[in-house]
This record gives structure tokens, sequence and C-alpha cells, in this order.
């Protein structure tokens, strides 16, 4: 059983809201955006559609944006929705009053025991890695499990492949994952804000796409963001000499589009959530689709509760480590993700007795 707490509704309350839904959609006045900011009670929203009624003396444009709180009944809502709201000229405040359809959704549990939304309508989770600071690779599975699990296409990048060549364990991961990638369905981009090296590949694979950068502090994120989209302006921090760890520099979530005037040509979102998703929510069996080749050994150990550790007897997943089919940290990290969701599920039910 989940340990979400998630708001109980009677079916009567379920059709109430739908039925109230249906009759705002069909008012003919609402504007038609989507949420580019997040700024907790508040949100900023940039037309993508005209109202088929406009007041008169009104001035509305594609590509305007306007500040809007949300109708008390919609759920949390992040950057990337696609949502209607009415307008306020006196106040020149809007407020969402539907909620369209996501198409993905990246989400984490918050600390309050609840769902919390990260992005909507992602296409691509790009996961940024270099050779400094050194890779955490059980960071980069986490974020191909979040991928994984929200039906988001993942990308690795390994950026400042200008260092690369002082880095030969670097090397070998990039390879691991390319070796992953090729049979996985999933791509790894070099890339380097100093040589300009693969950011026309990149840039050309973004295209068209809702894409949100992940990875370690440090690693070039924001730098890659400013290459890709010079008036970004996004702050970008030195890493520290003494500790060779970067500084977090990214504090709301912004989408940041390809072409301001038309979004449906793609952008980044640039949020500070997706670095803090917890995993306890998640079972054992959701964690390993993130894991493709543990994935479709599946039901494949000697015994049914198999725990999966290297002297489990009959162990599908070490058996393969053995045939040198798969690698071994791959099911190291499986097992320390599974690990770590157990232990804060645990905190969590004490925590909410």
């Amino acid at each position: 059983m989940s340990l979400i707490r998630r708001r109980k509704l009677t079916k009567n309350q379920t059709r109430q809201i739908q039925k109230n839904q249906d009759k705002i959609i069909d008012d003919g006045t609402l504007v038609g955006g989507v949420i580019v900011s997040h700024f907790g009670r508040q949100l900023d929203v940039q037309i993508t559609e005209l109202p088929q009624i406009i007041e008169e003396g009104v001035s509305l444009a594609v590509g305007d944006i306007w500040r809007c709180h949300a109708r008390t009944n919609l759920p949390m809502m992040a950057s990337g929705d696609g949502v209607k709201f009415s307008i306020d000229t006196t106040a020149n405040l809007g407020r969402i009053e539907v909620l369209s359809n996501r198409r993905t959704l990246i989400a984490r549990p918050d600390r309050y025991n609840k769902v919390k939304p990260i992005a909507a309508n992602v296409d691509t989770l790009a996961i940024v890695f270099s050779p400094l600071p050194k890779p955490a690779t059980n960071l980069i599975d986490r974020y191909l499990l979040i991928a994984r699990l929200s039906g988001v296409q993942p990308l690795l990048v390994l950026n400042k492949a200008d260092l690369l060549a002082d880095f030969a364990d670097v090397e070998k991961i990039y390879e691991e994952y390319q070796l992953l990638g090729s049979k996985y369905g999933f791509e790894i981009i070099k890339t380097s804000s100093v040589t300009l090296g693969g950011l026309s590949e990149l840039n050309a694979y973004l295209q068209g796409k809702l894409t949100i950068f992940a990875g370690q502090s440090g690693v070039g994120k924001s730098s890659l963001i400013n290459q890709l989209l010079p008036n970004a302006n996004q702050s970008t921090n030195i890493i520290s000499v003494g500790s060779r760890l970067g500084q977090h520099t990214t504090t709301t979530s912004r989408l940041l589009a390809f072409d301001d005037s038309e979004l449906s040509k793609g952008g980044i979102i640039d949020t500070p959530g997706i670095r803090e998703y917890g995993i306890w929510h998640l079972s054992d069996n959701d964690i390993m689709v993130g894991f493709d080749e543990l994935y479709e050994r599946r039901g494949q150990c000697q015994f049914r509760d198999c725990n999966h550790a290297q002297n489990a007897k009959g162990c599908a997943f070490w058996q393969a480590v053995l045939a040198g089919e798969i690698l071994e940290r791959r099911v190291e990290s499986f097992n320390e993700l599974v690990k770590e969701a157990k232990m804060n599920a645990s905190s969590a039910r004490n925590q909410f007795k």
C-alpha cells in the first residue's frame, strides 16, 4: 500500500468537480496558456491561445505572461502544465480555472507525505555528469529511474568533455552507459562549454521537446543552458577548490523556451525540485523499472522472495554478473536504492503514527 496520502473524494464529489470543470471549459472566455514559472501559491502563465470571447477594451496577445493564482479545488501544478485561466483586468491578475490533461508528470513525495509535481508534459530528462566533480553513478541511476517511472525519455550528457583525457575512470563510466543506452533506447552525448563540442548535437536533439535537466551540482547544467539559451541568464557558480563540489544555483522552477513566441518549439524546465527526489514511496518492483537489464530478468531468480544480495542462492542478477552480461555496480546500485526506500518508508510510518 502506498504511503502517499491523497484526498479521498466520494463519487458524487468527483462527478461534481468534473461537471464544474466542463462548465468552465465551455464558457468561451478563458485564456489558454502554459505555466512557465512557479512561485508557491502564484504562477506565471504564458498565453498560447486567445479566448473565443474577448471583453471590449481588453488587450491580449499570444506570448503575454500573466501572474495567476489557482482555483482552490485544482491539484498542485508545475511548470509545463497546460491551463485555462480567467482574467481580472482591474487587478491585472489571472485565476487558473482548468488544468489540462498531462502527457507526462515528474512528481515526488514532499515533507508532508503528499505527492508534489516537479514538471509536467516533459519529453526528455537530460542527466548531466562530468569528470569533475566525480560522477555519482548511483545518482545517475536514480535519475534513470525517475525517467522510466515518469514515461520520460532519458538522455545522458557527459559535460566538460575537454577534461576527459585526465579521467580514465569517467571514460569507462561513459562507455558503460553508452552500451546500456544502445541496448535500452537512450542516447548519451559528450559536450563542453569550453570547446563548444557536442553543443550543436545536443541542441538538435532537444529542439521541439520540453526537457528537464538533472545532475550533481557543479557539473555545468546552468552553463549548458546558457549556451543553448543565451537569453536564459542562468546564474553559475565556480566549483569550490577545497571541496571539489559544486554549489546549487537554481532556486525557482522556470520554463525557458527556445522561442518565447511559440512554446511548441520546446524549451528547458530548470527546477531545484528534481535534486530532492525521494524514493521512499516506491516498491522494489517500482525501483527495478529504472534498471532495464534487471527488469528483463525479473522473476528468473530461484526463489520468489529473492533479496538479490550477492550471496543469495540462485539470484538471476548475480548469475548475469558472473556471466559478464550486466554490471556488478548496477545490481549494487539497485540494492542501495531499495534499502534507502525501505529505511525512509519506515521513518515515514513512525512519523505519521
